[in-house]
C-alpha cells in the first residue's frame, strides 16, 4: 500500500510542475519548499547512464564546493611521527596513530571525515568493515589517503565532499544548505556538474546525463534542465 503523503507535502508538491526547470528557478523553488522545523540541506539526485557493476563505469570522486557546505566538518587523522604534529597544527579535530585505530575499533565515531597517510593504511585496512558502510574509509580516490595532510584538512573543512554513484548509477549529494541564496546554491551545483563531467567513466556509453533532481531534505523533488546547467559557464554564476 502506498504511503499517504502528509498535508504539508501535498501542499509543497502542488507548487512543483512536471517540467524541467531552469537551474536558478529550480533552486529558488527549492528554498520555497523548505518548510521543515530545522535547517534543511540542499540535495541533488542525479541519474547517469552508467552501470557501476562494471569497473570502467564506476564514479567515485570529490568536489570542492566554492560556497562551502554550510556544515562544520570534524576531521580525524591517523598518522605517525611528525605527521601527527602536522595534522594538529593544520586544525584536525582528532589525531592519533595505533591508539586511534583501536578506539575506532571499539566504536569511536565522533568525526565526519577520516584522513590517513599512506604508511598507516595497512593498519587502517582492518577498519574497513566498520568504516566502509558509513562512507568513512580513507581512499586515494576520495583524497583521504594522502601525505599532504594540511592541504586535505583545509579542503574538507572548506567544503570538499566525496561522492560516488550507487549501484543503480545514481549520485546523491548534498551541495549546501537552504539558508544559502539561490545564486550560491547555483555556484555549488555548477561545480558538482563540472566535476561529474570531468570524471566521466571511460566505459560510459550513449547519453551520460539522464535526469537531475534537486530538493530540500524534507521537500519535494524538482527536475532541473541539465542542458541549461551545462551550458552555463562558471564565471557567469560565480
Amino acid at each position: 500500500m502506498a504511503k499517504k503523503l502528509s498535508r504539508r507535502m501535498q501542499t509543497l508538491q502542488a507548487k512543483v510542475e512536471d517540467k524541467d526547470y531552469n537551474p536558478i528557478e529550480a533552486l529558488t523553488l527549492l528554498k520555497e519548499t523548505a518548510t521543515a522545523k530545522f535547517t534543511e540541506a540542499a540535495e541533488a539526485h542525479i541519474r547517469l547512464g552508467i552501470d557501476p557493476k562494471y569497473t570502467d563505469q564506476q564514479l567515485r570522486t570529490t568536489v570542492a564546493l566554492p560556497k562551502g557546505t554550510g556544515q562544520i566538518v570534524r576531521v580525524a587523522v591517523i598518522a605517525r611521527g611528525e605527521k601527527v604534529t602536522e595534522a594538529t597544527n593544520a586544525g584536525a579535530d582528532i589525531v592519533g596513530s595505533e591508539e586511534l585505530i583501536e578506539e575506532i575499533q571499539k566504536g569511536r565515531m565522533d568525526f565526519d571525515k577520516l584522513i590517513a597517510t599512506p604508511d598507516v593504511m595497512p593498519q587502517v585496512a582492518k577498519l574497513g568493515k566498520l568504516l566502509g558502510p558509513r562512507g568513512l574509509m580513507p581512499s586515494p580516490k576520495g583524497g583521504t589517503v594522502t601525505p599532504d595532510l594540511a592541504g586535505a584538512i583545509a579542503e574538507f573543512k572548506a567544503g570538499k565532499l566525496e561522492f560516488r554513484a550507487d549501484r543503480t548509477g545514481i549520485v546523491h549529494v548534498m551541495f549546501g544548505k537552504v539558508l544559502f541564496s539561490p545564486e550560491d546554491l547555483l555556484v555549488n551545483l555548477k561545480a558538482l556538474q563540472e566535476t561529474i563531467d570531468r570524471n566521466r567513466p571511460s566505459g560510459a556509453k550513449g547519453r551520460y546525463w539522464r535526469t537531475m533532481y534537486v530538493s530540500a531534505t524534507m521537500g519535494p523533488s524538482i527536475r532541473v534542465d541539465v542542458s541549461s546547467l551545462r551550458d552555463l559557464k562558471m564565471n557567469e554564476v560565480a
